[in-house]
């Protein structure tokens, strides 16, 4: 029989360390990025209801609220295609043509960069020339236009409409030197003109422009030259689709509108097809 002892049992407690209070987590930073961000858009939302009219806020609403359009034509929508499709009376989409160009909406309307009033209303989609100035300045998805063209095209809004200047330059002519001879660059630049506008319905003017001769003639021919220059102008356009009822006026102004001051600068041999506004 073993020996007894009277000494008490050892008894060994072991702590484990629990982590810090919980309002030493991250959670509260979450919340109030939520908060921060509510407050901006609110302020946002404050701000775009003192600065816009009711029409544009119309547009605004409604393109928040797509629908698709769903008639095989066109359903005069404001929705994700703006009531078009591949197979409206054009065939390019989002070009602001088909039904909805002739019957545009309040809110499409809104959206135009020209052509609106103080009230925030519009006369019409033709009006908003952003579209084919993109297309013409090659600032589109797919253009046309090539770096080189680019050079010898400028576009400006004024208000008798959209003016696309086409200029010659010290190294690239746009017709033969002393006639009204296209060259080639000047007939790619023609058909770009002619392809783009079907993107708006308005009437068409050709202005055409000449430098000065370098010395006084008895019979200036700057006046001819300009004029028989838009005239090729025009039966180019048309050649290329432009039809002929939309061609408004053709005019000649020689050398007495320069674009440079050095009047015999080759800027100044130039053509100004000008998309006139809907009077």
């Amino acid at each position: 029989m073993g020996a007894q002892t009277n000494a008490a049992p050892i008894i060994i407690k072991k702590k484990r360390a629990s982590g810090g209070d919980g309002h030493h987590g991250g959670a509260w930073k979450v919340a109030y990025a939520d908060f921060v961000t509510a407050m901006m858009a609110f302020f946002m939302l404050m701000w775009l209801l003192n600065a816009t009219t009711e029409k544009q806020r119309k547009g605004l609403a409604d393109y928040f609220s797509p629908t698709i359009p769903v008639h095989p034509v066109s359903g005069g929508g404001d929705g994700a295609f703006g009531g078009e499709n591949m197979f409206s009376e054009k065939t390019m989409v989002m070009d602001g043509s088909g039904a909805t160009n002739k019957n545009p909406t309040e809110s499409k309307r809104a959206r135009g960069s020209t052509g609106v009033d103080s009230l925030g209303g519009g006369r019409g989609a033709f009006e908003d020339f952003s579209t084919l100035e993109a297309q013409l300045l090659g600032r589109a998805g797919e253009s046309l236009v090539s770096k080189k063209a680019l050079k010898h095209i400028v576009t400006r809004v004024t208000d008798e409409g959209l003016v696309v200047e086409l200029f010659a330059t010290e190294s690239e002519p746009l017709f033969e030197p002393g006639t009204d001879t296209p060259t080639q660059m000047m007939r790619a630049l023609i058909l770009l003109v002619a392809r783009s506008s079907d993107l708006v319905t308005n009437a068409i003017a050709v202005n055409g422009h000449v430098r000065s001769a370098p010395v006084v003639l008895a019979r200036d021919p700057a006046w001819d030259l300009s004029t028989s220059r838009a005239q090729a102008v025009r039966k180019l356009l048309q050649d290329d689709g432009v039809d002929a009822r939309r061609l408004d006026r053709v005019t000649g102004h020689a050398d007495r509108e320069l674009a440079v001051e050095n009047p015999m600068a080759p800027r100044n041999d130039r053509i100004e097809i000008v998309f006139l506004r809907d009077p």
